[in-house]
């Protein structure tokens, strides 16, 4: 190619405005803007999917429906573009069979090292590789299946209150309503007294209703309710311990299979003891260690371990290996994952620690000649951690390649040869690129959002460090590299806890700070909101991982719990923006008192498209269908009978203020503000979302099309629009993570807000512009994993800044003296 850029002509990709623009190759190019601006949809929807729809056009059409296609770009014309390799931030987790060896594919390796290099026991034959690998039938612990835990249940799981009778609820484990008084009518039947204290019962009867594989019918007569005839039936009974693990390894219903966990009680695995390999793959040796305790390993630690083996200068299968596990091992130590195990589960990494993953792996394919479009590389990443990221992404330039970053991290862009900015605000109002050039030439882009962080400075304005109200404390905290940690989490302030990747940020407050207060305020109180959903999958310590605490104080002040993540709000395209926040509800009691709708006999039921009986039949309510293609993939068109409208052409014929109900999902957040302005239920929804910066999104948006902070804000403005009682405290882990500076500032002022009305927020960060700004501020490290767990300095942003020993101290430093150094 002569041409070195790569020319974009007429994309209208989302809300992009038939963009022209010209990137050029072999160079770091930031695309930046504020969230819902369009830049990922220039890089990922424009340029990376039309570098794969050429790709895949070389392949064989059967080939092509095997494979995940993004689909074909709405552009004019692109030239110059090289094949494209995609980084992204995937929301969704992988299995918990997958781990950083998988994922990196290290475990391979070192599962060769075992079985060509390893020491067998006298008289052992030779084993295959896969003979190594728990997740393969040669390979797994036949009691564990692999899994390294065991699950069983205990009376003391299934039966938390034995003063209850088995009428009153004793066995919680069983299910609620119907299915639950089944089970006690089949007990009554049985001749089993299900009145009595559970705790009086005999052992043997105690036994048998819990435990028993036996299923006997018998036939049941119910008690009649005044007005209702019931006959007597068949009924089959069924133990608590087998109706528990049926569900856990049947249900296809998370939210039952997270129920039913609870009665559960999760133990490393009495064959393999946790080791997940059968007996004759842990005999296999190598330097001493056998397979199971080499994987249980940092990184950093296994590399050392190798390394005497990888310097020999012999080609013999053993140093050959262990120099291409030292060197793979070695750019992950780099980008600031040394702390990792190769054992340590996939579901418990942070996005930007998978995305780490995949980067380092790359690195070491030897590609050159393509695109790298990557998704925030440094979401997640300590400012010393991101130097390190900075350094990789240069030496995959230096290799011959192009790198497309969609980036919000000031320090990142500055770094960049080239900067795309889009905007100038988001959705609608966004699409347009504002300046596409090196950077110092964004100066002059007068509507840019960007500019004004990029080039800031001027230092923070000075402002007054709360006052606590009193105080929250944990002594002897114990759980993953915490280890017999105090901490203190003042109340009624900001508080901000800071430290590298890895070194117990998440697992203090999000797990143990968490359970704590959760534990305190009682299971299932009603003051206590995880906006979020539950975190066990995400932390990975699963329910029944729990801190060991030797003491708590300050907990009798807090009347609330809140956390809010930023895991999707909802699965499929029929959770919006509309139905999560609760605003539609409101619109749709609005549409059913109209005088139409109240001479036809439509209730607010008939304006929901998840009810038949105003939904479009077509297509279920979806507003589009699939289309199977012969030989290619499937793909989503709109519905030919609604026209994407997703209701019945009669509940359409129904309007308020000449709109219908299909038009109202249509409108952006800032439009529907005015539209609704004199509903007082759906106006407080949609003003707290204005207020988080959420105006550009539509009402109707699926969330799936929404980004992780798109999704946190969402939760955010759900909890704000409560009327909020006591005392609360608020949990946020990383809640700038995926936001521009601009969009940063209008969370932080909504947090902020919070803590004036007298509540308490705790965040874990890493943005230093949001820490220099707390009002508190507790650092761990000094390093990660085993070389974390640690409070290196407690205090005020000022008081931290000048810590001896604190890796955030010296970026801490640099945002309060000048921000356009950090």
């Amino acid at each position: 190619m002569t041409d070195s850029y790569v020319r974009v002509r007429g994309a209208r990709e989302h809300n992009l405005r038939s963009v022209d623009v010209d990137i050029p190759r072999d160079a770091l190019v930031a695309f930046t803007g504020v969230s819902g601006s369009g830049k990922s949809s220039l890089a990922f929807g424009t340029l990376y999917a039309e570098a794969q729809r050429r790709y895949f056009e070389s392949v064989a059409p059967y080939a092509r429906r095997l494979i995940h296609q993004v689909g074909a770009p709405k552009v004019e014309d692109i030239t110059g573009l090289p094949p494209a390799v995609a980084l992204e931030q995937r929301r969704s987790a992988p299995t918990s069979r997958s781990s950083v060896g998988t994922v990196t594919t290290l475990s391979n390796t070192l599962r060769m090292l075992f079985s060509r290099a390893g020491d067998y026991p006298q008289g052992a034959e030779r084993l295959d590789s896969d003979a190594f690998s728990p997740n393969t039938a040669a390979g797994a612990c036949p009691e564990c299946h692999g899994l390294g835990t065991v699950h069983r249940v205990t009376e003391e799981s299934l039966v938390p209150d034995p003063s209850l009778s088995v009428r009153e609820g004793a066995i919680a484990a069983w299910p609620g309503a119907w299915q639950g008084k089944n089970l006690r009518d089949i007990l009554a039947a049985l001749g089993y007294d299900i009145d009595r204290p559970w705790r009086e019962l005999p052992q043997a009867d105690r036994d048998w209703i819990l435990f028993t594989d036996e299923q006997p019918v018998v036939t049941v007569h119910p008690v009649r309710d005044v007005g209702r005839i019931q006959r007597p039936y068949k009924g089959q009974y069924m133990s608590a311990r087998r109706y528990v693990l049926h569900t856990f390894a049947d249900s296809k219903s998370e939210t039952l299979r997270g129920r039913v966990q609870g009665f559960m009680v999760a133990e490393p695995c009495p064959v393999c003891h946790g080791r997940r390999l059968r007996p004759e793959s842990l005999a296999v040796t190598f330097e001493g260690h056998d397979i199971a305790t080499l994987a249980g390993q940092p990184l950093s630690a296994l590399a050392e371990l190798l390394r005497p083996t990888a310097g020999r200068a012999d080609d013999e299968v053993a140093p050959t290996l262990a120099r291409d596990l030292v060197a793979r091992i070695e750019v992950l130590t780099e980008l600031g994952l040394g702390y990792l195990s190769m054992d340590r589960p996939a579901p418990t990494l942070s996005a930007g620690e998978l995305q780490r993953l995949r980067l380092a792996t790359q690195l070491r394919s030897g590609l050159f000649g393509v695109v790298y479009v990557l998704d925030e590389p440094s979401a997640g990443l300590h400012p010393a951690d991101t130097e390190s990221l900075l350094t990789v992404l240069g030496r995959l330039k230096e290799a011959g390649n192009s790198l497309f970053v969609v980036e919000h991290d000031m320090a990142v862009v500055r770094h960049a040869d080239w900067i795309v900015d889009v905007g100038p605000r988001a959705g609608e109002h966004g699409g347009q690129v504002l300046h596409s050039g090196p950077v110092a030439g964004l100066a002059q882009a007068t509507a840019s959002a960007t500019r004004r962080f990029l080039f800031a400075t001027e230092p923070p304005p000075a402002r007054t460090v709360r006052r606590p109200s009193g105080a929250l404390a944990l002594r002897g905290i114990t759980l993953h590299n915490l280890r017999g940690l105090d901490a203190t989490f003042p109340l009624g302030v900001f508080t901000a806890v800071t430290g590298v990747s890895g070194s117990g940020k998440s697992t203090l407050v999000t797990r143990v700070l968490a359970d704590a207060v959760r534990d305190h305020l009682g299971t299932g109180d009603d003051r206590q909101t995880s906006a979020g959903g539950d975190d066990t999958e995400a932390t990975g310590a699963g329910p029944m991982a729990r801190a060991e605490l030797t003491g708590a104080e300050g907990l009798e002040a807090i009347d609330r719990l809140v956390r809010v993540d930023q895991k999707p709000i909802g699965r499929t395209p029929r959770s919006n923006l509309a139905t999560y926040t609760g605003l539609f509800d409101a619109v749709r009691k609005v549409f059913a008192a109209t005088d139409e709708a109240r001479a036809r006999g439509y209730t607010a039921g008939r304006f929901s498209f998840n009810v038949a009986a105003g939904r479009c039949e077509t297509c279920q309510g979806e507003g589009f269908v699939a289309v199977e293609l012969l030989f290619l993939p499937g793909t989503y068109a709109p519905c030919t009978t609604c026209h994407g409208a997703r209701y019945q052409p009669e509940t359409l014929q129904i309007t308020y203020r000449d709109r219908t109900i299909a038009d109202v999902l249509e409108m952006t957040v800032d439009d529907a503000a005015g539209f609704l302005a004199d509903v007082p239920a759906a106006a407080r929804s949609l003003r707290t979302l204005q207020d988080v910066g959420l105006g550009y999104l539509r009402l109707g948006q699926p969330a799936t099309e929404l980004s992780g902070g798109e999704a946190q804000r969402i939760k955010l403005a759900s909890e704000l629009q409560r009327t909020r009682r006591g005392h609360t405290l608020y949990l946020l882990d990383e809640p700038t993570t995926g936001l521009h500076p601009a969009d940063t500032e209008v969370l932080l002022r909504q947090l902020h807000g919070l803590v004036d009305a007298g509540h308490t927020v705790v965040v874990v960060e890493h943005d230093m512009g949001v820490v220099v700004g707390a009002d508190h501020v507790i650092d761990l490290g000094p390093g990660g994993g085993a070389e974390g767990g640690r409070i290196v300095a407690t205090g005020t942003p000022a008081e931290v800044a000048v810590a001896p020993g604190s890796r955030t101290a010296p970026y801490l430093a640099r945002q309060r003296a000048r921000p356009d150094a950090s």
